[in-house]
């Protein structure tokens, strides 16, 4: 298996069997050892590569328990700038990053669904932040994880990247695309290439996946067989998209002077199946 990709993984404690009984979490978050997320600009403070903490004065969301101490967080705005946001992410540590997921999307979840989705009331939240109730048509509403395929096809040894109009400079990574209704894991990733680069493929594999809170995605990532190595680029989606043999992927993830593209940071699950294309 591929090295667990960043964001991946339990972060804490997450302690579901406590959610029902909310006299009980009112009571966690008096206690001393109790601490809150703190926030700026809409994403978790992050300081020498570590989640910052403070005594708790809004306790909407329980995150869960870390060592036994509980962990909540507020409702926060959303943040102002994603280029700010990538770069903050770039300074966490690994083992930091899956609560730093879960309390960012969570949180976003919160702020985007107010309002019940069957009758259109004020819901309330719930289960220490991990649903909402709408009190007039008692429908109960949950986090919601969008899937998204993300994947690399090879062909005779040579790998398949694309690059999108807001990348930097020279950078190529897997192609991505949501997961449709009525879709398999496997039919979305041959739709994908095939609407964004004119190739169809076989033996499509699952590799890893990846929580995304940006806002909440889940990446899963897969290898896949192209069946030839024509190229039709779809403009409107890609800037480009071409083959790189395993030579220029090896320059280009050894930080190699002037390689062949820019590959995507370690926190990107894209850089994962890279790194595991290369060992394999």
């Amino acid at each position: 298996m591929p090295p667990k990709p960043f964001f991946a993984g339990a972060g804490l404690d997450r302690a579901d069997a406590l959610r029902a009984d909310p006299a009980h979490i009112a009571e966690l978050s008096r206690l001393s050892g109790a601490r809150q997320l703190s926030w700026s600009d809409g994403l978790p403070v992050i300081a020498h590569g570590r989640l910052q903490w403070e005594r708790v004065a809004d306790a909407s969301l329980f995150l869960g328990l870390a060592d036994g101490a509980p962990r909540f967080s507020p409702i926060e705005q959303a943040h102002s700038d994603a280029p700010s946001a990538f770069q903050r992410v770039a300074e966490l540590s690994a083992d930091e990053a899956p609560l730093f997921a879960a309390a960012l999307s969570l949180s976003g979840w919160h702020r985007r669904h107010g309002f019940c989705a069957t009758c259109g009331n004020a819901t309330e939240v719930i289960r220490g932040g991990w649903s909402r109730k709408c009190p007039a048509c008692s429908a109960e509403h949950y986090p919601r994880v969008d899937p998204v395929v993300i994947m690399l096809a090879e062909h005779d040894g040579d790998l398949l990247l694309g690059r999108q109009p807001h990348y930097p400079p020279g950078r190529y990574s897997a192609l991505a695309g949501f997961v449709e209704v009525g879709e398999t894991i496997e039919d979305a990733v041959a739709r994908e290439l095939g609407e964004e680069a004119g190739i169809e493929v076989a033996d499509v594999t699952y590799l890893a996946s990846q929580p995304w809170p940006f806002p909440s995605s889940l990446m899963i990532g897969c290898t896949a067989r192209a069946l030839s190595r024509d190229l039709v680029v779809d403009k409107t989606e890609l800037d480009d998209a071409r083959w790189f043999s395993r030579e220029e992927v090896a320059s280009a993830l050894a930080g190699h002077d002037e390689p062949a593209f820019l590959p995507p940071p370690h926190w990107a699950i894209a850089r994962t199946l890279l790194e595991h294309w290369l060992a394999a």
